[in-house]
């Protein structure tokens, strides 16, 4: 006989997981299937480790620059990569098991196993129980996304000796990488490029594309180019990796450059960072949902074609982050609840454009909302100004004066289009932000806005009033 919910959630990342919590909430009977970790890549394998190596890494660039701040520092810094990575797969084991006490919480049903639909609403499960038939009135696919490899050189960080590493491997290091060649400039290739770079690494990055983290504003890409040119890092844009020739001693890569010239040059590792891959074959999908590109097309509450069968996260369309699946998660829990009959609910459609984004290099970058860039090729008349932290006291006293916010305002309506920020802790401060624009904030009213003092933040106002001719500290 199966066993019967109301919702089973397959899959226990950011969404999947904050999925069950609220139809738990709401009263309804919920299960979810987890092949590997509760938590999913995100807390195991993804933003939370990768967070904690990247403190670690700017804990020891602080106490290099110690002199900056009247200190001193006794002996050489050095960095113990295996103390470093224990910590961080401390801190991912400690989240692991707050979500396990969370599933207990609330009294949802785990599945440990391989979970494969039968249906649209039934699944069978293979796992430490053997195998389990399962149904539910619905169902939800957060099934998520893996790293994407280069079809010319697959990763082997698996393996002992492995050169060629994806985000896993790179975030428990089987070795130090002397020389190391990160293809991709997105989040995950510029935060492992940093990583290592403060590690002690020397460091290449390849981008496609003709400036690095592409998707966000022009300003932002150039100054952050900048800046990890002057930590030390090789960057280069319009730039390609043709082919990678591994060996037990390294890598041969054959980077054609901008001017199209080709050359050939050693690294010791090679993290590929060029994208995902949804996590969509051999789940039992292939005629329950419409696909692109492997990605589960859904509607705004996250409804597939066929009905009681839902997705969220990243194994649907983009941006594949963990705060928009979380959210997606909450928003399918809500519909779905309502559907069963619960009252008082009333969940609406993710509105894309208000979803933040984060990089933690170093330094970090964050933004919202349209760059100045596509605010103009959408039509908009814009009003766009830049703030730099040099203007700002509080950074200033933080030795952290490089970096700038620079917001961009519809000149017409006075309606914020979007909010882009490089430097220290802005990935804390973009929230003001995507508040203003979920409220759909004017310039009046953030100029009108208090802004403690001292703090970096006061340079998001700064920035506001620059827009309209108004900076106060430039």
């Amino acid at each position: 006989m199966a066993e019967n919910y109301d919702v089973i959630v397959l899959g226990s990342g950011p969404g999947g997981y904050v999925a069950a919590i609220r139809c738990a909430q709401l009263g309804l009977k919920t299960a979810i299937v987890e092949r590997e970790l509760l938590g999913g890549i995100c807390l195991n394998w993804g933003c939370i480790p990768t967070k904690a190596l990247l403190r670690s890494a700017e804990i020891k660039h602080f106490m290099e620059h110690a002199g900056d701040y009247g200190l001193k520092v006794a002996g050489k810094i050095e960095a113990d990569l295996e103390a470093v990575v224990k910590r961080s797969r401390g801190v991912a084991k400690q989240l692991n098991q707050g979500v396990t006490h969370l599933m207990k919480k609330n009294k949802i049903a785990v599945h440990m196993g391989e979970g494969t639909l039968t249906g649209p609403t039934s699944l069978t499960v293979k796992g430490e129980k053997g195998e389990e038939k399962l149904s539910a009135k619905h169902v939800i696919v957060a099934t998520g996304a893996r790293a994407r490899d280069l079809p010319f050189a697959k990763a082997d960080g698996q393996k002992d000796g492995g050169r060629v590493w994806t985000y896993r491997t790179a975030m428990t290091p089987p070795e130090m990488p002397k020389k190391l060649l990160v293809i991709g400039s997105g989040a995950i290739g510029i935060e492992f490029a940093s990583f290592y770079n403060d590690m002690g690494a020397d460091v290449t990055v390849v981008e496609m594309l003709d400036r690095i983290v592409p998707v966000e504003d022009r300003d932002v890409s150039a100054f952050l180019e900048k800046s990890l040119t002057k930590q030390g890092m090789t960057i280069m844009t319009g730039a390609g990796v043709e082919d990678l020739k591994v060996s037990d001693k390294g890598v041969k890569a054959k980077i054609k450059d901008a001017k199209g010239k080709v050359g050939e040059t050693e690294f010791s590792h090679c993290i590929v960072a060029i994208g995902i891959v949804p996590n969509t074959e051999g789940v039992g999908l292939d005629k329950l949902v419409e696909m692109d590109r492997g990605f589960i097309q859904i509607d705004g509450m996250g409804r597939t074609k066929s009905k009681g069968l839902w997705a969220i996260g990243d194994c649907t369309p983009g941006p594949w982050l963990a705060h928009k699946a979380s959210h997606e998660g909450v928003t399918a829990a809500e519909a779905i609840a309502t559907e069963l009959g619960v009252k008082g609910l009333h969940p609406h459609a993710l509105d894309r454009a208000n979803i933040p984004g984060c990089t933690y290099c170093h330094p970090q970058i964050a933004s919202v909302g349209l760059t100045e860039e596509k605010a103009k090729e959408a039509g908009h008349e814009v009003k766009a100004g830049t703030f730099p932290f040099i203007g700002n006291g509080k950074a200033i006293a933080l030795g952290e004066a490089e970096g700038f916010c620079k917001t961009v305002f519809d000149a017409k309506t006075g309606e914020l289009l979007g909010a882009h920020m490089v430097g220290a802790e802005v990935t804390e401060m973009i929230q003001g932000f995507v508040v203003g624009k979920t409220l759909e904030t004017t310039e009046a009213e953030l100029m009108q806005t208090v802004f403690p003092h001292p703090t970096i933040s006061e340079s998001m106002h700064e920035s506001v009033l620059a827009s309209y001719g108004r900076a106060l500290h430039i």
